[in-house]
């Protein structure tokens, strides 16, 4: 699998594994609870997920989830991504940053999450009956954000070293158990995390209907509910130009094996204008007022840590 990598330290130690197969094939212990703990203000998470550039890569984690047939049919039969976008994404962005910055309220959300996807169950692609909350989906649609982490760090902000990137694996992990997901349905560590990523990938990725649909610049937009008499006016001009932008980007945000995997057509030309786009982004954010450049949810629990 294609990674970014950082510069950070490594900070909370990966805790001990429950039995899943190793790089080599061998089975680790892993315990088989650990308490989930709130992020403070120490963590890599703390810093990016409230950033605005989550904006810019989140929908390459939304593809890579709806790529597999089942979470892939579970939104195409239950979601209202299609009547409601914006309303979607804007619960969907809540929901996010309360599992970093919520505090005692994140494993509440992550609880709630859980009761929401009860009754989500149909058939998949292949005919196989499925179920939101089947621990291999599940935790599937959490696992997605590891990658997409790794390669926003190498476009958007700064490429993580090894040290860095076994860092952010451990919080990762430690967002899974805030969202209910098992310990044995988390690879332990980044090796492991590499042959499972790949295996998902190969063995399960195809290109569904919601991908189809979520890689199209053409499709039907909306205007931002709310939104301002003039915005409406010019977002037949806006809406081709912005929905460009964000496919490119989701398509370059992709790790290359999914990619290949899901048919998504990516040139070297490509490459150049990504990492030029990526330049201004690293360059512009970081000067923005905090106020500006973090997310609401984000902004006042970083205020509230501080004061």
């Amino acid at each position: 699998m294609d990674t970014g990598r950082a510069a950070h330290s490594a900070g909370e130690a990966i805790p001990a594994p429950v039995p899943t197969p190793g790089p080599g094939g061998d089975r680790t212990p892993r315990a088989e609870h650990i308490d989930p703990v709130p992020f403070t203000p120490d963590t890599l998470l703390w810093d990016m997920a409230g950033d605005i550039r989550v904006l810019l890569y989140l929908p390459a984690a939304l593809v890579l989830q709806v790529a597999h047939p089942a979470v892939g049919a579970g939104v195409d039969e239950h979601s209202v991504f299609r009547t409601d976008p914006w309303g979607r994404a804007r619960r969907s962005l809540d929901s996010l940053q309360l599992w970093v910055y919520g505090g005692d309220r994140a494993v509440e959300e992550g609880r709630r999450l859980r009761r929401l996807h009860r009754d989500i169950k149909g058939t998949d692609t292949r005919g196989r009956p499925y179920h939101a909350l089947t621990p291999a989906h599940y935790a599937w649609v959490h696992a997605t954000g590891f990658p997409v982490f790794l390669r926003a760090a190498e476009y958007l902000f700064r490429p993580f070293d090894e040290a860095g990137e076994r860092e952010l694996h451990t919080e990762a992990r430690r967002l899974g158990r805030i969202l209910g997901i098992r310990e044995r349905d988390m690879p332990g560590s980044v090796e492991e995390f590499r042959i499972y990523f790949d295996a998902v990938v190969h063995d399960e990725l195809e290109r569904t209907v919601v991908v189809e649909e979520l890689l199209d610049p053409r499709r039907s937009v909306p205007p931002p509910d709310g939104a301002a008499a003039v915005l409406r006016l010019l977002w037949p001009v806006l809406r081709p130009v912005l929905l460009r932008l964000q496919v490119f980007v989701t398509k370059g945000l992709l790790p290359p094996v999914a990619r290949e995997r899901l048919d998504v057509p990516w040139t070297a030309r490509d490459e150049r204008r990504l990492r030029l786009l990526g330049r201004v982004v690293r360059t512009v954010v970081p000067r923005l007022p905090e106020r500006l450049r973090y997310l609401p949810v984000a902004y006042a629990a970083r205020r509230a840590a501080r004061a």
